[in-house]
C-alpha cells in the first residue's frame, strides 16, 4: 500500500502536468497546481487521497507494537511505561493533528460539480474512513479529545484552544464517518489488498465497535455500561457484513497455512483484507528478520511460558491439564500442540537456510531470553537477517480477526450459537489441526485461564475466545488494545518466564535432532561441549526459578507496575502548556 505513497509525494507536480498537457501544446505551463486543479477531476481526488494512507502503520510497525508493550513477551529491557516513576507527561507523545487537517481540507473542498456525485462521494467516503481511523487512534491513546470536522485557520482561536469533547461524542462521530464510508464507497474489494474498500470499512467498524462495547462493559468507572450492547450489536453486524460478502475465506493451502500469511511476498488475498505491501522495484522492505534474530538491533522479544501454556493440545484439551506439564523440557512440551505454535516459534523440525543449505534452527540464546523465539514474521533464509531486507508483506487486517470480532461480540451479547462457534473459533482451530471442540461452544471454564489471566470471566465461550485472540493474533498489534478494553492491564506485571531447565551443566537438545544446543550454569564448567551455548544463571538478570533448576526468568530484578490510570496516556506536557483547556488525564498530573 505505502509503495503507492511514493507516487503521492510529488502529486502536485503530476497534477500540473496533467492539467497543462492539452492538445494545444503551445500553452504556457501552469507553475503551481491550484485547488481547483486538484478537486476538479477524479485523477486529482485519487492522487490527493493517497496521502491519507500515511496514517496506517509502517511496514515494520505492526509486529513491533506487541513487542514494545504486551503481557506475553520478554524484551531486553522493561518498558518505561510500566516502570514506577519512569514515564510522565514530559515523555508523552502522539498529540499531532496534521493528518486530520489534511483529511478535513479534502472533505471541505471535495465539492466540484464537474466531478460526478458518485465519484465525489466515493472519495468522500474514503476521507471519512481515514478521519474515523485517525480519531480512533486518538481515542485509544487519550480518551476524550477535541472533535474537529473542518480545517482550522490561525484565526480560529476559540476552536484551537477549546477543551476536549467526550468519548461519547468522539465515538458517535467515528461511527457516523464509517457508516458514510460504507454507504458511499463503490469498491467491495481490491485485488492488491493494499487499498481501503467497503469490506475493509466494515471490518474496521467491527474492530472499533468491539472495542467500544467491551470497554463500556468492563471499564465501569465511566458509567457507560448501558450503551455497551449497542456497540456490541454494531460490531457483530459489521463483522457479519464482511462474512456475508463472500469475498474472504480462511487460507488453508499448503502445509503451513497460518505462517504463510505472514511470510508471503504478495498478500494471500483469500484471507488478507488489507496489507502493507513490500516492493522489490521500489526497494521497500521490512526488517522482520533483523528485528527478531539480531542480538543488538531489536528488542530480543521472546514469548513467555505463561503464554505458550495457552496453546491447546491437538485434541482440543488444555496443555495445562497434562500431568507434569510444568516440568516438561522444551522438546517435549511443544509436541502434539495447536499447529500454530510451530508456525509461530522455533521448535521441532524447523530449519533455516544458510547459503542455500538447510540447517537446524533451534532457539538461539544470543537472541532469546526464554527459549520461545518467534518466527511468525521472519523468513527462513539467513540472508535476510542482517538488515531491512525482508520482502514479505505485512497484514493490517485479515479475515481471521473479523471472525473473532464476530464471535466475541455475540458471546458478550449472550447470543453466540454453536453454529457461530463452528464458523469462527471452530474454523480457526480446525485450520490449526485441532480436532476436538470445534463444532460446539465450550461448557467449562479452563482453570488455568481463569487463575492466570481473566479471573472475572465465568462464561466459557468468552474465555476461549480470549485464548483464541492470543494464539491467532499474537504479534499483530492487538494485545495492548485488548488488555485496555478488558481492563486487565495488570497482566503486564506477569513475570518474564521461560522454558523449564531440569538441571545445571546438562546440555539440552531443544529440537530433538540429536544435537545438543544449550546448557545453563551457576559456576562455569571446566570443560564445555563443542557447539553448545552456555548461559550463566547465577545472578540477575537471568536466573532459574528454583536456583539449580526450574523455569528461566529474565529481569525479575526490575519491577513492573501497573496503575489503572495508565489505560489512558498523558497529554504531552508541552501541549498542555499551549492549551490548558485540554486538562490532563487523571493520574498523570505533575
Amino acid at each position: 500500500m505505502k509503495s503507492k505513497i511514493f507516487i503521492y509525494l510529488s502529486f502536485l507536480s503530476l497534477l500540473v502536468l496533467g492539467v497543462s498537457c492539452t492538445k494545444q501544446l503551445d500553452q504556457t505551463a501552469v507553475s503551481t497546481a491550484t485547488k481547483d486543479a486538484v478537486f476538479s477531476s477524479e485523477d486529482g481526488l485519487k492522487l490527493y487521497s493517497l496521502s491519507f494512507y500515511n496514517m496506517l502503520p509502517g511496514i515494520s510497525d505492526v509486529f513491533r507494537t506487541d513487542c514494545s508493550l504486551s503481557d506475553f513477551g520478554a524484551t531486553s529491557s522493561v518498558p518505561d511505561y510500566i516502570r514506577e516513576g519512569a514515564y510522565s507527561s514530559r515523555e508523552g507523545s502522539g498529540w499531532s493533528w496534521t493528518d486530520l487537517r489534511n483529511v478535513n481540507y479534502f472533505i471541505q473542498n471535495n465539492t466540484d460539480p464537474s466531478v460526478s456525485e458518485e465519484i465525489r462521494n466515493n472519495y468522500m467516503g474514503l476521507a471519512r474512513f481515514f478521519r474515523a481511523y485517525f480519531y480512533f487512534q486518538k481515542l485509544l491513546r487519550f480518551g476524550d479529545v477535541p472533535w474537529y470536522n473542518k480545517p482550522l485557520d490561525v484565526s480560529d482561536t476559540a476552536l484551537l484552544y477549546k477543551g476536549r469533547d467526550s468519548r461519547t461524542v468522539i465515538m458517535d462521530s467515528i461511527i457516523a464517518d464509517l457508516d458514510y464510508a460504507a454507504a458511499n464507497m463503490t469498491e467491495m474489494s481490491d485485488g492488491t489488498r493494499s487499498q481501503i474498500t467497503k469490506t475493509v470499512v466494515w471490518g474496521f467498524k467491527s474492530r472499533v465497535c468491539l472495542f467500544a462495547g467491551t470497554f463500556r462493559k468492563y471499564q465501569t468507572s465511566y458509567n457507560l455500561q448501558s450503551t455497551a450492547d449497542t456497540y456490541l450489536k454494531m460490531a457483530a453486524a459489521a463483522a457479519d457484513s464482511v462474512i456475508q460478502s463472500g469475498v474472504y475465506s480462511l487460507n488453508t493451502a499448503g502445509d503451513q497455512p497460518y505462517r504463510s500469511l505472514f511470510i508471503s511476498e504478495a498478500p494471500i488475498s483469500s484471507e488478507i483484507m488489507l496489507a502493507d505491501v513490500s516492493s522489490v522495484a521500489l526497494a521497500k522492505y521490512n526488517d522482520g528478520n533483523w528485528y527478531f534474530t539480531s542480538a543488538t538491533y531489536g528488542s530480543r522479544f521472546s514469548f513467555t511460558r505463561t503464554f505458550i501454556n495457552t496453546y491447546l493440545m491437538q485434541d482440543g484439551t488444555p496443555f495445562t491439564d497434562v500431568a507434569g506439564h510444568d516440568t516438561m523440557v522444551f522438546a517435549s512440551e511443544v509436541k502434539n500442540r495447536d499447529l500454530r505454535l510451530k508456525q509461530t516459534i522455533r521448535m521441532g523440525d524447523y530449519q533455516r537456510t544458510s547459503g542455500g543449505t538447510k540447517i537446524p534452527g533451534p532457539p538461539v540464546f544470543s537472541y532469546t531470553y526464554t527459549g520461545y523465539m518467534p518466527i511468525k514474521w521472519t523468513l527462513d533464509d539467513m540472508y535476510y537477517d542482517g538488515g531491512s531486507l525482508n520482502t514479505n508483506s505485512v497484514s493490517l487486517m485479515r479475515y481471521a480477526e473479523i471472525l473473532l470480532n464476530y464471535a466475541e461480540a455475540k458471546a458478550e451479547l449472550g447470543t453466540l450459537t454453536d453454529a457461530d462457534w463452528k464458523l469462527t473459533v471452530g474454523a480457526l482451530r480446525a485450520r490449526a489441526g485441532i480436532t476436538g471442540g470445534i463444532d460446539s461452544k465450550p461448557t467449562v471454564v479452563d482453570p488455568y485461564m481463569k487463575k492466570t489471566y481473566f479471573s472475572d470471566i465465568t462464561d466459557p465461550s468468552i474465555m476461549e475466545i480470549r485464548r483464541e485472540r492470543g494464539t491467532e493474533l499474537c504479534l499483530e498489534g492487538f494485545r495492548m488494545e485488548d488488555l485496555i478494553r478488558w481492563k486487565h492491564g495488570e497482566l503486564l506485571e506477569l513475570p518474564w518466564n521461560g522454558f523449564y531447565v531440569p538441571a545445571l551443566n546438562t546440555p539440552l537438545d531443544l529440537n530433538g535432532d540429536g544435537i545438543l544446543d544449550v546448557a545453563f550454569y551457576t559456576t562455569a564448567p571446566s570443560s564445555k561441549v563443542s557447539g553448545v551455548t552456555y548461559i550463566d544463571v547465577s545472578k540477575q538478570p537471568q536466573t532459574l526459578s528454583g536456583g539449580s533448576k526450574g523455569e528461566l526468568h529474565w529481569l525479575d530484578n526490575i519491577s513492573r507496575k501497573w496503575h489503572d490510570y495508565q489505560y489512558l496516556y498523558p497529554i504531552p506536557y508541552a501541549d498542555l502548556q499551549v492549551n490548558p483547556n485540554l486538562v490532563q488525564n487523571p493520574g498523570w498530573e505533575e
